[in-house]
């Protein structure tokens, strides 16, 4: 199967911001790697044949890739708290995964007798996630999971500390790797005991802005539908939120739009770091109805409702 150079981006963005539904009841947090390997060279600037990124609850902590060979601080905090030798032992580590990634790149496509002349790509994401209640934290779930071309290829089952190959060209490594018993056990050591001791420290580390967060700013604007000039699209914006989990609706004489009848982005990063989250409606222009924005974010003591002043941009959205 060929991969377009374009196709890179989504399936890299995929594996970002893959992540579980909003709660507020219960503070969750995750750290996760993210490995990605490109068949061949691609002459692109900023994408390279090797990457690999830590992610501590979505924001990126350190980052590798193949040109620079060199394993980096993206956070203040990790480049003033992390030692020198953790950074030398990291970027032995990163060079260790890029070769192995190459090669099992290699031996994919071979084994699934795909052309070299054609794009493929080959990741890794292995992490885990927590929650915490008040000082409590319990250790949720743990994922390692391989994905090719952007399809699911390999995951380790936590529970039952074996591989799971939803498809044949996997089975081979399943069973290779399944007859390993102390790299299962290793495996789902690293993901419920090691990985939590590493998202404990680096949060302990983390700045305040990463521990506390930053509240959302709302807005909420009406212009001319470009599908129906008859109607109006109106929108509700939450935007400069962290950590990711938000609540947000619509909400027509105080109750909710349902979700069929809305559009909505999903939750989106900004530049910074933060998050950002958009539903709209279409309305009659003559409709009257009283809507407002409804936003819930933990951090903030009180919800934001902001109620439509019934006026609209003429521009067309």
């Amino acid at each position: 199967m060929r991969t377009s150079v374009t196709t890179i981006f989504a399936l890299f963005c995929m594996f970002l911001l893959y992540g579980t539904l909003p709660s507020l009841q219960a503070e969750k947090h995750s750290l996760y790697y993210i490995y990605t390997a490109l068949s061949k060279p691609v002459d692109l600037p900023g994408i390279y044949q090797f990457t690999a990124m830590g992610l501590l609850d979505d924001r990126p902590i350190d980052y590798y890739n193949s040109k620079d060979q060199k394993k980096i601080p993206k956070q203040t905090w990790m480049k003033e708290k992390m030692q020198e030798d953790y950074w030398e032992k990291g970027t032995q580590s990163r060079k260790s995964k890029e070769q192995w990634f190459n090669v099992n790149v290699d031996i994919l496509m071979k084994r699934m007798r795909h052309n070299e002349s054609d794009l493929h790509v080959l990741q890794w994401r292995h992490g885990c996630e927590v929650e915490q209640q008040g000082d409590e934290v319990k250790f949720s779930k743990g994922i390692s999971e391989y994905g090719y071309d952007g399809d699911n290829f390999l995951s380790f089952d936590d529970k039952e500390s074996q591989w799971v190959a939803p498809v044949e060209a996997a089975l081979p490594t399943k069973r290779k790797w399944d007859n390993v018993p102390i790299l299962n056990q290793y495996t789902k050591g690293y993901l419920e005991k090691e990985c939590v001791d590493w998202l404990n420290k680096f949060r302990e580390y983390g700045d305040k802005g990463l521990r506390h967060g930053s509240p959302p700013a709302v807005h909420l604007f009406a212009k001319r539908s470009i599908k129906d000039r008859s109607k109006l699209k109106l929108t509700c914006m939450a935007t400069g939120f962290y950590p990711r989990d938000v609540t947000l609706g619509i909400r027509k004489s105080r109750t909710f739009l349902p979700e069929d009848e809305t559009e909505s982005t999903g939750i989106r990063p900004n530049h910074d770091g933060s998050y950002q989250m958009r539903k709209s409606v279409e309305t009659q222009e003559d409709e009257k109805t009283n809507y407002d924005c409804f936003v819930s974010h933990r951090t903030l003591k009180e919800t934001i409702i902001v109620t439509w002043d019934g006026k609209y941009s003429p521009v067309t959205i």
